[in-house]
């Protein structure tokens, strides 16, 4: 877990995080809300050599604007030869299109030039499925009330499923990619006793409690939740738990900043 906070985390970095395979490859899911991606990248152990695939699930501005400094720096890489073959990207139009924009008026002409090149942004519709670094990726929509947001099924090569819904509450519409999953990957921004003070549901978010009472109703067999507030401080991890395990019989991950989740089915 590169980052676990939200869009306005001080102290944490926003949600992000790198699934590494047993060959050693890198799989990033967004890249938080600017440079400091490239300290968590490297505090991470992922080398730019061994990244070639990313998932972006929407552009808002903490998921978004550190795939912008990502790009950039394989670009240099690239153009300077020490980046060895094609950089991809997978994520829906309007992220595709954001990327492309912003892109085109930051970037060095020379670093632009790669976009489209070795560095392919490939757009993704509901429904769709890829396969890199052998495992399978289907993307789908989480129905979001504000920005288009995709959501994901991982599925590993021993079968193991993961799925990442994103930083918004769960919808039910998305059941066929959670059901039964290995890992379910969700948004908790603070706990259920706290809902008055950090006003969750006016922002689209959910509660811990929220978030363990649907890995209950998928059967989920593991829960992580991270997109959180940071005012718990210390106690966030211990006070997390226990309210989820209040309401779900599975395993709980409350990861700080920088954690490392060892996956298996």
């Amino acid at each position: 877990m590169l980052g676990t906070g939200n869009a306005m985390a001080v102290r944490r970095y926003n949600t992000c995080f790198a699934v590494r395979t047993a060959e050693g490859q890198w799989f990033l899911t967004d890249a938080g809300g600017g440079n400091g991606i490239f300290r968590r990248l490297e505090d991470g152990g992922v080398a730019y050599a061994d990244l070639h695939y990313m998932f972006v699930t929407h552009g808002h501005t903490d998921h978004i604007m550190g795939v912008l400094w990502v790009m950039r720096k394989i670009a240099s890489l690239m153009s300077s030869g020490a980046y060895d073959g094609q950089f991809h990207i997978y994520c829906h139009d309007v992220v595709k299109q954001m990327l492309l924009s912003m892109a085109e008026m930051m970037f060095k002409k020379k670093d632009f030039a790669c976009i489209g090149k070795d560095i392919c942004i490939h757009e993704v519709a509901d429904g769709d499925t890829v396969t890199f670094l052998g495992l399978s990726l289907t993307a789908f929509d989480i129905c979001s009330t504000k920005a288009k947001q995709f959501g994901y099924l991982l599925t590993f090569p021993d079968g193991m499923r993961l799925t990442c819904l994103g930083d918004e509450p769960y919808n039910e519409r998305c059941r066929q990619y959670a059901e039964g999953t290995d890992w379910l990957l969700a948004e908790a921004f603070c706990l259920y006793e706290h809902r008055e003070a950090f006003r969750p549901y006016e922002k689209n978010h959910s509660t811990v409690k929220d978030a363990a009472e649907t890995a209950a109703a998928l059967g989920a067999a593991r829960l992580v939740l991270y997109h959180t507030e940071e005012k718990t401080g210390s106690s966030r991890k211990r006070l997390y738990t226990e309210e989820a395990k209040a309401y779900y019989g599975g395993s709980v991950y409350v990861p700080e900043d920088m954690e490392r989740i060892a996956l298996s089915r």
